[in-house]
């Protein structure tokens, strides 16, 4: 069933508002919306100026799944589209048409269109509209079989120590998954920089802890250990974007978390408590304002590598 409505001044048609889209907590199509237009204060500047790649789900998280970068092509005429170059892994294209969410009408259309996850790179379009250089460092952690949250919020403090030993200004988000993400915004001359800088912290970071900390991606090497994923700096790739849902049974949200939460599950807090759905998220936001308020962070000159 299709009906007509208005948000932020804009008419939208949206569709099968009560399809479950997440079973396990009978979350359905109709909060989906409404919960990416009431978290769009918070969310909507960390999707500012970057092109946006869906994950959707029009099936729900039980069913079938697809990425979406070339999303331009069904977008209302009020979203905005950018033609960005095309990364290696889509094939017999130069160019993708993606879209750019700025007001409060594009989450919901995009919501509406079973867009679970967000996903988007570390740089902005300029203006030329082109890709401007990285903005943002990126270190994913990612446990691998036998470790978890806990021991991701112990190398997430190495990590803090490390950048602010360099002079960033890190912040940090549960990844909604397993794992969590630390970010710190940069300013660098060439594109490669980041990757280069986090794969050499993440090779140092390993060696110091081999039991612990994996800087390479092969399976074998991962039990017991958590992975320091650098290759997310690489500007043909993206990562789930602060405050996005993730397609996970029970519709939980990346996360901004403060580091005095890190430390207290690296010193024996419940893991759960960094598991965080929709309500809960709204709630944060509404006490805490965004605490991952990198807009208001000064970004700072990458070290030379």
């Amino acid at each position: 069933m299709r009906q007509r409505v208005r948000v932020d001044g804009r008419q939208l048609e949206v569709s099968n508002l009560d399809k479950v889209l997440f079973p396990e907590v009978s979350f359905t199509k109709a909060q989906v919306i409404d919960y990416y237009v009431r978290i769009a204060p918070a969310l909507l500047p960390h999707l500012s100026g970057r092109p946006v790649t869906f994950t959707r789900w029009p099936d729900g998280v039980e069913g079938q799944a697809f990425f979406e970068k070339n999303s331009a092509r069904h977008a209302p005429d009020w979203v905005r589209k950018v033609t960005v170059p095309s990364p290696g892994s889509s094939k017999g294209r130069e160019t993708l048409e993606m879209v750019v969410l700025e007001t409060v009408a594009d989450l919901a259309w995009a919501a509406n269109l079973a867009a679970l996850e967000l996903h988007v790179p570390q740089w902005q379009v300029g203006s030329r509209l082109q890709p401007a250089l990285p903005d943002l460092l990126v270190l994913d952690l990612d446990p691998g079989p036998n470790t978890g949250i806990t021991e991701c919020c112990h190398l997430a403090e190495r990590l803090r120590a490390r950048l602010v030993d360099d002079g960033l200004d890190p912040v940090v988000k549960t990844s909604g998954s397993k794992g969590m993400q630390v970010y710190a915004p940069i300013r660098v001359a060439d594109r490669d920089h980041p990757s280069r800088y986090a794969k050499k912290l993440a090779q140092e970071l390993s060696a110091e802890t081999p039991d612990q900390v994996v800087w390479r991606m092969e399976k074998a090497l991962r039990p017991g250990k958590v992975l320091v994923d650098w290759s997310q700096n690489n500007t043909a790739k993206t990562t789930v974007a602060p405050y996005s849902l993730r397609a996970r049974p029970d519709a939980t949200v990346s996360t901004p978390i403060g580091w005095d939460e890190v430390d207290a599950v690296r010193d024996g807090a419940d893991p759960g408590s960094l598991r965080f759905r929709t309500e809960e998220v709204l709630a944060r936001v509404e006490e805490w304002g965004d605490l991952f308020d990198i807009a208001d962070r000064q970004r700072a000159t990458l070290p030379a590598v």
